[in-house]
């Protein structure tokens, strides 16, 4: 079985490949929509390569067994009696196959609470100034991220008087305080920053556990001086907290 080692793990990766991004949307978990077809042909040619292993291996074992056969009946059989034709390298090399297994059978779930509390609040100015208008709705729907570059960045205040709604996982900080979280990705999870609101107000109390996914309506309140760290993380006044089940895009954008 050692000669099919390296068409089982090119089927194995393949197959893995396939099931996240040809046949469900686990694929957002770690890279951006638009990769999508990259990763449906890498998994393709996987799976080719691996059927192309398996039959020149087959190929080559019935070849060999032609040589042993031809072999004994010149009498040579005798002298090659215990010999190996295996060359396939040595059994430990069949380890390798438990990650493409584990990505197969387990795909690894979204980055979340983890990774969001590995980055540190790094929000030096990055230049205010004022922002287009916000679309008409009540309440509007918008993402962490432009929810937080607004509260942060916006001279404009385009966020007063409006009611907001964003959707997130929850994460906690000290003294009781939670945040609306999200991940965003430029291109796939290694590159993921993050961006975060603080909940107040009534309907905060009683903060859902870490990296349940809620839907957060309320109103802006301001804080600290605009371009600064004083004004990260922003915040919100909940009027409503309502659990959801995570999107098949975990991960926000701009």
């Amino acid at each position: 079985m050692r000669r099919y080692g390296s068409a089982v793990l090119l089927l194995m990766v393949g197959g893995a490949v396939l099931r996240i991004s040809l046949f469900s949307e686990l694929y957002l978990r770690y890279v951006q929509a638009a990769l999508r077809p990259y990763l449906v042909v890498s998994g393709g040619l996987l799976v080719l390569l691996g059927v192309v292993a398996v039959v020149r291996a087959m190929a080559h074992r019935e070849h060999e067994e032609e040589e042993e056969e031809a072999g004994e009946e010149e009498g040579e059989g005798e002298h090659d009696h215990g010999h190996s034709h295996s060359h396939a390298g040595p059994r430990i090399a069949w380890l390798l196959t438990l990650p493409a297994l584990a990505l197969l059978l387990f795909p690894p779930p979204a980055l979340g609470s983890y990774s969001a509390s590995r980055e540190e609040a790094q929000r030096a100015a990055q230049g205010v100034g004022t922002f287009s208008a916000l679309p008409a709705g009540n309440p509007l729907d918008i993402s962490v991220a432009q929810y937080s570059s607004r509260a942060i960045y916006d001279t404009g205040h385009s966020l007063k008087g409006r009611t907001l709604r964003m959707t997130g996982f929850v994460t906690h900080g000290s003294n009781g305080t939670w945040y609306v979280t999200r991940l965003m990705v430029t291109c796939c999870a290694a590159d993921a920053t993050i961006s975060k609101v603080e909940i107040r107000g009534d309907e905060a109390d009683g903060a859902p556990q870490t990296d349940t996914w809620v839907t957060v309506t309320g109103t802006w309140i301001p804080k600290g001086k605009l371009g600064t760290d004083s004004a990260w993380p922003p915040v919100l006044a909940a009027t409503e907290v309502t659990q959801v089940k995570q999107p098949a895009d975990p991960y926000d954008k701009r």
